[in-house]
């Protein structure tokens, strides 16, 4: 009998997919793997979240590991899988060298979730209150992540505008990158009752407040732009939703003005269908934004940046909601939308297109499985091609394996004092 390829998953966090939009497409690759005869093992040095989803309801085996520890070594050796999957570039830099000597055919593949030094940059910029530039960039977060990717056989990529950066900017070898985005099951939205205008009320944001963009977002809500959606609409309510909202945000909690920390959403989608528009202005980050694509299955039409559109769609026009920059627009935008029902349902019905158009679940997990497979089938031309990661390899640009190592025998010598 044949025996199921293995892949092992090196996670950054336990997925917790009804936190985070990251969670919830952790889950996604888990499932698609799963679903086309792969065994699946999660492995992750993390501490586990009080949401976190239980990966062995869906067979698979869950593994605590240890960060600078050759205990890892014994572990992917006597598994030997054929697929890892290292769940964000600080993963790889820690576990992929490791891989590397234990398993050398094993495929490696990085999935970035979002490009962090994008976000990273845009995050300097922004507390500077400046435009981003290529110094921002070009910083020494990139230099490790455009390395980890390099490193890889594949790196999943859930932004094309991301793709785009990747390519042009950095001139990372296309071969080298998948565009992954969100694989969402429009189907099974679609046959559910959308709400109509009347039948919903008040203003809705939702996202985890450890994200540093989502508490961002809640700041520049509370201090700039609710208070010019409140001054037009008096009796309106803003209910933000989030996991883990530390006292700074529940402090905020204001019911005279309409201000309503929630929390936590035991169902995002459920809240979000309840309210008439979501609210995301986000003013730097990276990726995709869950929050959106949730809004827009719910029907719900939202207010957004440019960077909460990004990579979503290349006509602003044809945006279920709005989508803009400016304070004064932004909030006027709200408004309008809010109140006028012709054009909430006109907005409304731009989302469906938009969902089939870029996130097809079934479309995305083939194309997925597909390069996995070609890649397998192809490995060591595909190695001998990528002459950059293979020199990254190297022993003498193996600085994150040293510095490992390091620390794994010095917390020796302190546990035998």
């Amino acid at each position: 009998m044949t025996s199921l390829p293995k892949a092992l998953i090196v996670g950054y966090v336990w997925p917790e997919p009804n936190s985070s939009a990251a969670g919830r497409h952790m889950l996604s690759i888990v499932q698609t793997l799963l679903n086309n005869g792969w065994q699946v093992e999660y492995a992750s040095p993390a501490q586990q979240g009080e949401h976190r989803f239980s990966l062995a309801s869906l067979g698979v085996k869950e593994h605590a590991i240890a960060l600078n520890c050759s205990s890892f070594d014994a572990f992917v050796t006597d598994m030997q899988p054929d697929l890892v999957v290292f769940d964000r570039f600080m993963m790889e830099e820690q576990f992929g060298w490791r891989v590397a000597t234990c398993c050398p055919n094993a495929l490696r593949i990085l999935d970035t979730e979002d490009l962090h030094c994008l976000r990273h940059a845009r995050h300097t910029a922004v507390k500077q209150n400046r435009e981003m530039t290529n110094a921002d960039l070009f910083s020494d977060m990139a230099k490790r992540e455009i390395a980890s990717i390099y490193r890889c056989d594949l790196t999943l990529i859930i932004s094309d505008a991301e793709i785009r950066l990747l390519t042009s900017t950095f001139n990372v070898p296309s071969n080298l990158l998948f565009h992954c985005p969100f694989m969402l099951d429009i189907d099974a939205f679609e046959h559910k009752e959308v709400r109509k205008f009347d039948e919903r009320e008040h203003f809705i944001s939702i996202g985890n407040f450890r994200h540093a963009p989502n508490w961002d977002a809640v700041l520049y809500l509370a201090n700039t732009l609710w208070p010019r959606i409140r001054q037009q609409l008096p009796t309106a309510e803003l209910h933000i939703y989030g996991a883990y909202p530390p006292p700074k945000a529940t402090q905020l909690h204001n019911p005279k003005k309409g201000f309503l920390i929630k929390g936590w959403a035991e169902d995002a989608y459920e809240v979000l269908a309840n309210a008439r528009i979501c609210l995301a202005p986000l003013r730097f980050g990276a990726g995709i934004k869950g929050k959106l694509t949730d809004a827009m299955l719910t029907g719900t039409p939202s207010v957004t940046s440019s960077i909460g559109a990004e990579g979503m769609i290349d006509d602003i026009q044809a945006w279920p909601g709005s989508v803009t920059d400016d304070a004064e627009t932004f909030a006027n935008s709200a408004v309008s939308l809010y109140t006028q029902a012709d054009s909430w349902a006109e907005k409304q019905r731009l989302a469906t297109p938009l969902l089939r158009s870029r996130f097809d679940k079934d479309l995305i997990a083939s194309q997925l499985i597909d390069r996995i497979t070609q890649l397998q089938q192809t490995l060591n031309t595909h190695r001998l091609t990528n002459f950059t990661g293979a020199m990254l390899q190297h022993h003498q640009h193996k600085s994150t394996q040293y510095m490992s190592q390091w620390i794994e025998a010095k917390n020796k010598l302190i546990g035998n004092e």
